[in-house]
């Protein structure tokens, strides 16, 4: 059995609070998620690790026995990856490309990689892929040096971009709604359903996804949060909302019972490469010089 240090660090957080919201809330990550995750961890060691009851919750002896040990397997991942980060920066060479979903439609990260290559041919790029959590992709906390972002993220005028892609946003939701019979919806008509949001600390990017810019005043239904594409696929098929996702991403959620529909009356998505305005080294600039040739020729 494999342990994700996910799971490991959710469990210790929650063994810490003893209370599923405020673990959340630590974690930026909704409670049914974490509810999930520590679910799946007790699925594992096919053994409870928390007593809930009307007086709270509390850790059951396997849990117990666990915590130690969770916590020392912690922080020795975070003392690798404390390792891993100074190899990083001896390697001026390496540069980090942070992603929250693939940027590969339509050929455009070889594209930008053979660009790149060309003008360093000694430099290696490494992909990174981030949770939906942080819409920055990593650029935030400088886990990345640059990073494919959709528009608009919280701080933008921290950021250089360059737009890559612009996509229509397609209506996704599940084949027996009723406005799946339709061909395509007008924005008007979906007001009133409940919507699957990005988590909070998305910020603006979740607001462009939920479209309050075309809601006229009127405040969006949440339906559900989801941090992840799995979890977006299990809300639409359990009906509990309908999304906007990006052209390119629909292939990822139209799996068996989940349709998209186009949508009249909003704007499209933009899907650009970020960096810090600050950043001038030179394989953060190559990149984006890159970037910027291959979004040019394609237009």
């Amino acid at each position: 059995m494999d342990a994700h240090t996910r799971d490991l660090r959710y469990f210790v957080t929650v063994a810490e609070e003893l209370h599923f919201t405020r673990a959340a809330a630590r974690l930026y990550v909704s409670q049914p998620a974490l509810s999930k995750q520590v679910r799946a961890l007790e699925g594992q060691l096919g053994a409870p690790l928390f007593e809930r009851d009307s007086r709270g919750v509390q850790l059951t002896p396997v849990g117990k026995a666990l915590l130690p040990y969770a916590r020392k397997v912690l922080a020795a991942w975070q003392d690798a990856l404390d390792a891993a980060e100074g190899a990083k920066a001896e390697q001026a060479a390496t540069l980090v490309v942070g992603m929250s979903t693939s940027p590969a439609r339509g050929g455009l990260l070889p594209a930008i990689r053979s660009r790149f290559t060309e003008a360093r041919p000694e430099a290696t790029v490494r992909l990174r892929q981030i949770a939906w959590e942080d819409a920055s992709a990593g650029l935030a906390d400088g886990t990345v040096d640059v990073a494919f972002v959709w528009l608009p993220i919280p701080d933008l005028d921290r950021y250089t971009y360059v737009v890559v892609a612009e996509e229509p946003r397609l209506l996704a939701l599940r084949e027996q709604h009723p406005l799946a019979a339709r061909e395509s919806v007008d924005f008007a008509d979906l007001l009133d359903e409940p919507f699957l949001a990005l988590p909070k600390s998305a910020g603006a990017l979740r607001d462009h996804w939920l479209a309050l810019d075309e809601r006229g005043g009127r405040p969006a239904r949440v339906g559900a949060e989801i941090a992840s594409t799995d979890e977006t696929y299990e809300a639409l098929v359990d009906g509990r909302g309908v999304c906007l996702v990006a052209a390119g991403n629909a292939p990822l959620i139209s799996l068996g019972g989940v349709v998209t529909r186009p949508v009249h009356g909003i704007a499209p998505s933009r899907l650009a490469l970020a960096a810090h305005t600050d950043d001038h080294r030179p394989l953060v600039l190559d990149y984006l010089r890159a970037a910027r040739k291959v979004a040019g020729a394609a237009r």
